[in-house]
């Protein structure tokens, strides 16, 4: 017999196997050639000799027959059937082979002989793993853990195991049957075309996950491990495929819930936006949860204010976020929903049948809610039995809800609905959507009050800006301030209209470095000193050179406190304390614009022709560097013109660099035609594109369209330094108010340019120039050589002078001085009398 590798079948099969004849006394009579091979003994030497002779130990014979059924001790004649044992042969070699036989009697009745005897052999160890083969094999289709299949090479069924397919609809007899013809065809076609490549290839199949439908019961399916190999005939053509199906469908189930429990609080992460919180929520819910997803909020969680805390309170809630299949039917506007704090009884949950369950010791706090079966009942606001929320989307066969709840306040829910062929809704379901709102709620109130300090922040900033339009008779302005996003936080940009004398206004637009409050109140502060260097009528130069100063103390005094000084947790301001500034004054008079920056892009001047060119400035370094003089830059700007100041967010977007920035402002400007419409609607137009809360900086804009004081609205008188003028001046003054239709100040007038007047050549000599200017207020101006400033005092009741300045503040809306190139000029301010 040729060894093990040849012959993997049955050790006693017709083939290849080793065989020897007895006759009734235990001679052997034949001997194959497979039983030479195996021994090495020739069929010579053999046969005619007894048995026995081939064992090797002889004395173990009766030992060998003792295996027999019935034990028989008379030599052949007593065994009725076949027996099978175990006997150690001497080999041709000279060593010992330990063999598995099985001894088959001869019916030789017919001849009269004695009973002959076919014995086949085969190695012990050959047997051995047959047996241990098929008793894997038997036990293996009988447990019930996994599903074990056979196909043939068509694909149709052999065998199986009783634990298959245990679902609704797998026949009990699948012999000869094919998969298409109990199960879905999709799922079938999936499983056949995988079984296929393996009987093709040979390589086998591990580990394909898929989903089994019956006919009969197509929801949901279980999911199933596929593992197949091929089956080869003994010449190596391929028989069938073995198959091993394995249920992991609550494996899979499992980690889907881990899975979808990490990307919603992965989601829930992602902003600190309440909107944009739910909206990333529920994309995650639907459709890998459930078919249809909605987020309700009560209203104050969108303003950042707190909800009340009483858990009993009907909550008006607003629907923030819905996805899935019914998302136009989820967004009805707003809808009703009791909010029940942690600490109150929980509500119970709602079984199929509508029957609320008992609350159970111990429950969870803050516990939602299941319905299930609603396709098989009917349902609606008149179904006592069914919340409401529950019937909110068509052909929903079953629906759950969890409220969100934190800091012992519930302020929400989320609601989730499944149709047509999902799966109905689990417990295991509800606990991960009440894990998921557990999680929504602290992200959401943590938005919340991230909104109600932004919005704090941003009514800060807003308040220490001036309106966003302005009128002036020296021109028309309109300003937009768009905040930064909320991971930048807000900023420190601020722009300013500040009415000066004489119709002049200055016009200011700053950007403290950085973000948060401490970037506002340094705003605060800065403009405050802009309008107190303003209200000095200085320079702009000057102006930018004060503020400096300002921003370098602030630095000085941020170094040099103690930390320890503080409050307790309160956190010292970080990074520079800089900022840029751009300082203009227009005169309406003269239509002439000085300006001067501290580190601030140059302005862009929209000419009454169409052309847009940004003013050739010389910057100075930003407020808080020091050591450095600052340049004014004059330009003249004809009636009409549009001057755009602005700050670096407008034209640093990250869409390129600045001088592109620069180009694109240009074009929105002309774009937006700022000469021919109200500054007010353009102003929107240019930036469109800018949303708030999607900008890294702050953006500002300040639109001025620039007017003039026509000529015959202004007078100028040279005056003589003669007392004696001063009754000249009066009537002059006199003159030109009954011109203009202003006898109604005569009286007034008279007597603040008789004081002025009278001022300048007392104490300062030299020339005096007189100019009246009518705009929307009356202007009295009295210059001279003389650089000492007017101080109003109280003057004793025994002197005769020294009340002057004071007479002229009674008579004046308001009055002032500011230091010319030429010395100084006092100014009056009237209010014009009704139309």
């Amino acid at each position: 017999m040729r060894a093990t590798e040849s012959n993997q079948d049955y050790p006693f099969a017709v083939t290849n196997t080793a065989a020897a004849l007895l006759d009734g006394a235990g001679t052997v009579v034949a001997w194959t050639p497979a039983a030479e091979a195996l021994l090495e003994r020739r069929s010579a030497d053999v046969c005619g000799r007894p048995a026995r002779d081939l064992l090797a130990d002889a004395g173990s014979w009766e030992a060998v027959l003792a295996q027999g059924r019935q034990g028989a001790q008379e030599g052949w004649e007593g065994w009725q059937e076949g027996w099978e044992g175990r006997a150690t042969l001497r080999h041709g070699s000279g060593g010992e082979l330990e063999i598995g036989f099985r001894a088959i009697p001869l019916d030789d009745g017919a001849r009269g002989d004695a009973a002959r005897c076919l014995v086949l052999g085969a190695p012990m160890e050959l047997v051995a793993r047959w047996r241990q083969d098929h008793a894997f094999t038997h036990e293996l289709f009988l447990q019930g853990r996994v599903g074990l299949a056979v196909f043939d090479a068509d694909l149709r069924l052999l065998r199986t195991n009783s634990h298959l397919l245990p679902y609704t609809g797998v026949p009990v007899d699948l012999s000869g049957r094919r998969l298409a013809d109990f199960l879905w065809a999709e799922d079938a076609r999936i499983i056949d075309d995988r079984l296929r490549e393996v009987l093709h290839s040979g390589v086998p199949l591990i580990g394909l996950n898929t989903t089994v439908r019956t006919l009969d019961d197509p929801r949901g399916g279980r999911i199933v491990t596929i593992q197949a190999f091929r089956l080869q005939e003994p010449d190596g053509h391929p028989m069938g495929v073995a198959t091993v199906f394995t249920d992991v469908t609550d494996y899979e189930r499992s980690r889907g819930r881990l899975d979808l429990l990490y990307r919603a609080t992965g989601a829930l992460g992602g902003s600190l936006s309440v909107l944009r919180t739910v909206e990333d929520l529920v994309k995650v819910l639907a459709p890998a949860f459930g078919d249809c997803a909605a987020v309700d909020l009560a209203e104050t969680v969108l303003t950042g204010g707190e909800p009340p805390a009483d858990g009993h309170l009907t909550l008006p809630l607003v629907r923030m976020a819905v996805a899935g299949a019914e998302a136009d039917v989820l967004r009805t506007g707003t809808a009703q929903f009791t909010a029940v704090l942690p600490a109150a009884v929980p509500r119970p949950a709602v079984t199929g049948a509508g029957v609320p369950e008992p609350a159970a010791p111990g429950a969870r706090e803050c516990r939602g809610e299941m319905v299930t079966g609603l396709g098989a009942r009917p349902s609606g606001p008149g179904n006592g039995t069914v919340p409401e929320w529950a019937t909110s989307v068509p052909g929903a066969h079953s629906a759950m809800t969890a409220p969100l709840c934190a800091r012992g306040i519930a302020f929400g829910r989320i609601t989730l609905w499944r149709t047509g062929d999902a799966p109905p809704l689990e417990a295991d379901d509800l606990a991960l959507l009440e894990e998921i709102a557990a999680r929504a709620a602290v992200a959401v109130d943590n938005a919340r009050r991230y909104t109600k300090e932004r919005r704090t922040a941003v009514g800060l900033q807003r308040s220490l800006l001036p309106p966003a339009t302005a009128e002036t008779p020296a021109l028309e302005a309109a300003s937009v301030y768009l905040p930064a996003d909320s991971d930048s936080g807000v900023g420190g940009d601020w722009f300013d209209v500040i009415p000066l004398s004489s119709a002049r206004v200055a016009l200011v637009v700053g950007d403290v470095a950085g973000h948060g409050l401490y970037a506002t109140a340094m705003m605060g502060r800065l403009r405050s000193a802009v309008r107190a260097m303003a209200d000095l009528e200085l320079e702009p130069e000057e102006v930018l050179a004060h503020v400096d100063d300002m921003v370098l103390q602030v630095v000085a005094e941020a170094e040099s406190d103690d930390p320890e000084d503080g409050e307790a947790g309160m956190l010292a301001p970080s990074g520079p304390a800089g900022a840029t500034c751009l300082y203009a004054v227009y005169d309406p008079v003269t239509r002439s614009c000085v300006m001067a920056s501290a580190g601030h892009p140059p302005p862009a001047v929209v000419s009454p022709d169409g052309t847009v060119e940004y003013v050739d400035l010389s910057p100075g370094p930003p407020l808080g560097v020091g050591g450095w003089p600052f340049e004014p830059v004059e330009r003249d700007l004809p009636p009409g013109s549009v001057l755009a100041l602005y700050t670096d967010g407008l034209i640093e977007r990250g869409e390129g660099d600045i001088d592109e920035g620069m180009r694109n402002l240009a074009d929105r400007l002309l774009r937006a035609d700022v000469l021919g419409r109200p500054l007010r609607q353009a102003r929107h137009d240019i930036v469109e594109g800018l949303p708030p809360g999607r900008l890294r900086d702050d953006v500002t804009l300040l639109l001025a369209r620039t007017r003039a004081v026509e000529a015959d609205s202004i007078t100028t008188w040279q005056l003589d330094p003669d007392p004696a003028i001063v009754g000249d001046a009066r009537h002059l003054v006199l003159d030109q108010l009954t011109a203009w239709d202003l006898d109604e100040l005569a009286f007034s007038t008279e007597l603040i340019v008789s004081e002025l007047v009278t001022n300048a050549i007392r104490h300062a000599g030299g020339p005096v120039r007189l100019r009246l200017i009518r705009a929307d207020t009356l202007t009295c101006e009295v210059s001279d050589s003389s650089n000492t400033q007017p101080r109003m005092r109280r003057a004793r009741s025994s002197e005769e002078g020294g009340r002057g300045l004071y007479i002229v503040a009674q008579l004046s809306h308001r009055w002032g001085s500011r230091y010319t190139t030429g010395g100084k000029t006092v100014w009056s301010e009237q209010h014009l009398p009704p139309a």
